[in-house]
């Protein structure tokens, strides 16, 4: 064996290129334990409201500056797992109105979720996947069913309201799923959703006049969560077709 080759397996197979491998993964999950106890109390709709003026005065003084640092502010949320999404979310639509707000928010939360992705895929994912093909029995058989329709899946997963985003960012690390793949399905996936949240937020005005509180449980209502349900059938049904040929 040439010897260069000799030293890059030895740096492969040592101590510290094996945990190299989980520091971004060990660092999301750090400074997100940090942020839900510093920042909680920050980055909430209060805040929001009692400094709209300062940032509408911004906005309208530096536009793309402020689009720039908003989008950046909501990938660092989303990646490393802050408080405060959904508020980052009404606020985007709250600057930007519907559009391009929904486009600033549904980016930008797909490039922090991609950013865990990786994270997960570089520290666990691939050795997880190996395990998984490995192994017989239900594991196997989850990992398989995935595989066969990822599309479908990934954007049920998306769709779905009850899916946690954070473990929806893992799973398909874990299971193999392509960079492109998941880049996609989450983008697309959670445009229904980011739509409903951002045009809340282009109605925040309304709300500061009224001194209220948005509801952000309005997703839940039968007309909203009733065509993301459609959706997301519609995202099972090559799953349904396939199932019903086997038999």
């Amino acid at each position: 064996m040439d010897p260069t080759q000799m030293a890059d397996q030895t740096m492969q197979e040592s101590p510290k290129g094996g945990v190299a491998r989980y520091l971004p993964l060990a660092a999301i999950l750090t400074v997100a334990a940090a942020g839900a106890f510093l920042l909680r109390d920050y980055l909430s709709f209060q805040t929001l409201a009692d400094n709209r003026e300062a940032l509408i005065a911004f906005r309208d003084a530096n536009y793309v500056a402020t689009a720039l640092t908003f989008v950046g502010c909501y990938i660092l949320i989303v990646a490393f797992s802050l408080p405060g999404a959904a508020i980052a979310t009404l606020t985007g639509g709250f600057l930007f109105g519907l559009f391009p707000g929904v486009l600033f928010n549904a980016g930008a939360a797909t490039v922090g979720a991609t950013v865990i992705f990786l994270a997960a895929k570089h520290g666990l994912g691939d050795r997880l996947a190996a395990k998984m093909d490995a192994s017989g029995g239900a594991v196997k058989r989850i990992k398989d069913g995935i595989r066969e329709d990822e599309t479908s899946y990934l954007l049920i997963m998306r769709l779905v309201p009850a899916v946690p985003f954070f473990v929806a960012n893992l799973i398909p690390a874990f299971v193999g799923v392509s960079l492109r793949k998941f880049f996609l399905t989450t983008f697309f996936g959670i445009l229904p959703g980011g739509l409903v949240y951002t045009w809340v937020g282009a109605g925040l005005g309304e709300v500061f006049a009224r001194g209220e509180t948005p509801d952000l449980g309005i997703i839940f209502e039968p007309h909203i969560l009733g065509p993301i349900v459609g959706l997301a059938a519609l995202a099972l049904l090559p799953i349904v077709i396939k199932r019903f040929r086997r038999v």
